[in-house]
Order: C-alpha cells, then sequence, then structure tokens
C-alpha cells in the first residue's frame, strides 16, 4: 500500500519527516527483548513537529479557556531564548469570538505581530483548542492522503510511558478524499503544559481499511488445532529459552518464527 504525504501548509519543507521506531528508550531494558512491544511502538508511523533543529515552542494550558504559547530560539551557546508568546482566551460557553495577544519578548519585534500569530499555527490549531476544556490541538509536519478505502487514525506516541503523560483523544479520519492536517488534541489540566521540540515526535498515525470486520466463532476443530499448536509454541519457547548477566531471560522464538513468516510471504525483514 502507498500513503502520499504532503507537508504543514504554514511551514512546508521543516521538520522531520515520519518515520517507523520500534525502540522506546525510557522504557526497562528487559522491554527490549519483548518483539511483540516493539512490533506495536513501530506500528504507523512518528509525526513530529515543523520546526527546525534550533526552535522549540512550549504551550500551556492556565484554566478558563486561556492558553499561553511560547515561540524558543537556540543562540550559539546552546541557550533558549524565548522570542514571542501568544496569549488564546476562548469564549465563554463557546459564543464569541478568540481573543489573541502577541508579546514580543524584547522590545525590538524582528516581524509583525501577524506573523507569529500566523507561525503559532504551525505548531497550534487554535480552532480545535477547548474542545473539551484543556484540549490543546498540535500540528504535525506531515499530512497524509491515503489509498481509496483507507483511514488514518492519529493517536499519541505508543508505549511512551514516562511520566507525566497527558491524555490524548483518538481520531480516525477518511483520509482518501478529506484533505486533513495532522493534529493531535490533548487534553491539559491547568497550569500543566506541553513542550514541542524539531526531534520529539508530536503523535502517531497508522493506517486501517473501511472494510466491516464479522466476529465467529471457532468451530469445535479449529479450537483443537488452535490449541495444539499453543502447547507446540509454550514448548519450544521454553528449549529456546536464554538468561542475561543481570538474572532477567527471554526466548527469541516469536522473532525467529516472525522472520520466517515475513521470508515465505516474500516481505522484507528488518
Amino acid at each position: 500500500m502507498e500513503v502520499r504525504t504532503f507537508p504543514n501548509s504554514i511551514r512546508p519543507g521543516i521538520g522531520m519527516t515520519p518515520r517507523q521506531e520500534g525502540q522506546r528508550p525510557l522504557l526497562p531494558q528487559h522491554a527490549r527483548h519483548c518483539p511483540v512491544l516493539e512490533a506495536g511502538s513501530a506500528l504507523g508511523f512518528l509525526v513530529y513537529p515543523a520546526l527546525a533543529p534550533n526552535e522549540s515552542f512550549h504551550v500551556q494550558y492556565e484554566g478558563e479557556g486561556r492558553y499561553h504559547l511560547t515561540y524558543f530560539i537556540s543562540g550559539p551557546g546552546g541557550r533558549w531564548e524565548p522570542v514571542f508568546s501568544l496569549a488564546l482566551r476562548l469564549p465563554m460557553g463557546g459564543i464569541g469570538m478568540t481573543r489573541e495577544q502577541v508579546t514580543f519578548a524584547t522590545g525590538n519585534r524582528p516581524f509583525p505581530n501577524e506573523d507569529a500569530s500566523k507561525l503559532a499555527r504551525a505548531f497550534i490549531v487554535p480552532e480545535d483548542m477547548g474542545t473539551p476544556p484543556g484540549a490543546v490541538a498540535l500540528r504535525g509536519a506531515t499530512n497524509f492522503r491515503t489509498p481509496s478505502g483507507w483511514d488514518t487514525v492519529y493517536a499519541p506516541v505508543f508505549n511512551a510511558i514516562d511520566r507525566p503523560v497527558a491524555p490524548m483523544l483518538v481520531v480516525r479520519v477518511e483520509t482518501d478524499w478529506y484533505a486533513h492536517s495532522s493534529e493531535f488534541r490533548y487534553v491539559l489540566q491547568p497550569g500543566e503544559g506541553i513542550s514541542g521540540a524539531h526531534n520529539m515526535p508530536v503523535g502517531q498515525v497508522f493506517f486501517v481499511p473501511r472494510e466491516e470486520v464479522a466476529l465467529r466463532d471457532c468451530g469445535k476443530e479449529e479450537l483443537e488445532s488452535i490449541y495444539a499448536s499453543m502447547d507446540e509454541f509454550s514448548r519450544e519457547k521454553a528449549r529456546a529459552q536464554q538468561h542475561n548477566p543481570l538474572g532477567t531471560h527471554h526466548s527469541p522464538l516469536y522473532t525467529r518464527r516472525s522472520r520466517e513468516q515475513k521470508e515465505k510471504d516474500g516481505k522484507p525483514v528488518d
């Protein structure tokens, strides 16, 4: 299957390209021996913000419909310096206009307020913030156009369990006909914030077909075959078990069988 990509409309060409990554460095070391965990982490593609290596931002929810975004640039010494901040105040009850205020960190404005507001919209989607209260919509650097009959699911980074982790609303969009800008809607509590950096993914996408799934019970012979294969796999897994000096153990059998199946199907093996 081929999925086409198109860039962030405000900052085309800026930001890391989507990538598949099965490793999560902050997981315990023994999780590195769990092939199904890594396969789950590598599902789909990580999506990054439209930031250059010397840029970052931080957006905070202050409560009662008030948000505050600060845009930073790193100087020659590697120190991060704020350039401007954008204060957003959403209308109470969803009726009225969103109020914006741009404030530059120094007296000298490097560009007009309108450009600062437009730049901030490369990182967030003000129109989708505040639903539900505390929701912060982060925009990705890359958007997706799927083949006919396929949807895109927008989710948080899988298996990123380091605390604190803000919850995120998962959405599914029919991206074969709708030109959707990739966005990831995290929900913050008052006083919480979320940061963006060049090499820090804002979320993860994967692609699913829109065909219906029918469930049926296995027959007697099918059950007997499944249980027999489970018993056989358990015995082989125990025989293939390996130990390491730290006292933990693992079996590479699942990884071996997975590679054999891919080779049989003619698919590339990692």
